[in-house]
């Protein structure tokens, strides 16, 4: 029986535990500990770009020796020469050109542009029409129209040269006047390949070299753009001795030359080796005796006589008549 009592007493015990630990009431959960907020980001005072400063307006000396004032970034410009405007079309400034001379025929699209005279005579009604902010213009110009442009309150550039350096030159100032970064490049290019017909040529024979601009024997003499071509192609130019850049020669004293190698400018208007032949005297020749005489198209005529990009060409050409032999394949 004390057993019994026993277990009946655990049993009320633990009947009584289970009720105090139901009626227990549920324990409320701690809010949550607030977190501070991330401090804000600090906006960053912007810092405006560096302005890049203005080339213009932009004072040069051009190759006549004037100080040319170019107040702004030229966009219309208008060229006085064919070789001025080969130029502006080989530095990307084809869309720049406002106008052009008759003779202007390179690149062909050159041809499509206003025109506003010929190559001296400037048509200053016509040059007003297009409205330019820059005239390159050349040495011929420089006595009478240079200063009527210059009165007229525009800047003009003269480019004006007379060797392969000065045609470098030339270019190297367009560029820079106008802010074609392409100049260095096309310049670099032109050198490298005269530094190649230098090196072609180099310790050869020069030969008697007589360059006939007409059939009134009008040819290049010192000073001239042909001449300096010559002489880098490895010729030697029978009127180097001259005393003007264009000389007009005597038949007497061409026989007495001896040329043996004749270029003939002006095979586009009619002369020929034929005709060159049929001359009297001109059969004891050495050009003509074998047969040496190089007849130039109205192109090669052109590049040859055009201090701009395509004198290059023009280098090459008078060099490879000279000597064959030393550009072969």
């Amino acid at each position: 029986m004390k057993r019994v009592a026993h277990l009946l007493t655990l049993g009320i015990v633990a009947l009584l535990l289970a009720g105090l630990v139901a009626c227990r009431p549920a324990p409320t959960p701690a809010p949550p500990t607030p977190t501070s907020p991330p401090p804000p980001t600090a906006t960053p005072t912007p810092v405006p770009p560096t302005p890049t400063p203005s080339r213009y307006p932009m004072t040069v000396t051009d190759m006549a020796g004037r100080e040319v004032t170019v107040p702004v970034e030229p966009q219309r410009i208008v060229s006085l020469a064919p070789s001025i405007t080969e130029i502006l079309y080989a530095l990307g400034l084809g869309d720049r050109v406002a106008g052009v001379t008759e003779y202007c025929n390179y690149p062909p699209e050159a041809t499509e542009k206003p025109k506003v005279g010929g190559f001296s005579d400037v048509n200053m009604e016509k040059l007003l029409e297009v409205q330019p902010d820059l005239i390159i213009a050349a040495s011929i110009h420089i006595a009478q129209v240079v200063p009527e442009l210059e009165k007229l309150g525009l800047p003009v550039l003269v480019v004006d040269a007379h060797d392969f350096p000065g045609v470098l030159e030339s270019i190297r100032l367009v560029g820079k006047v106008t802010g074609a970064e392409a100049a260095e490049t096309l310049t670099a290019q032109m050198q490298e390949r005269a530094d190649k017909v230098t090196q072609a040529v180099q310790g050869r024979p020069r030969p008697r070299v007589y360059w006939e601009l007409d059939s009134t024997l009008w040819t290049v003499g010192p000073g001239s753009f042909v001449q300096d071509l010559i002489e880098r192609a490895g010729g030697q130019n029978i009127a180097a001795d001259a005393e003007a850049a264009w000389v007009q020669l005597s038949a007497e004293a061409i026989i007495a030359a001896d040329p043996e190698v004749i270029f003939l400018a002006d095979h586009p208007w009619g002369e020929s080796a034929e005709t060159v032949k049929a001359r009297p005297g001109w059969e004891k020749i050495s050009a003509v005796v074998n047969g040496r005489i190089v007849e130039l198209t109205q192109e090669q005529t052109d590049i040859v006589s055009r201090p701009g990009p395509r004198v290059v060409d023009a280098l090459e050409l008078i060099a490879r008549a000279l000597h064959p032999d030393a550009f072969q394949p």
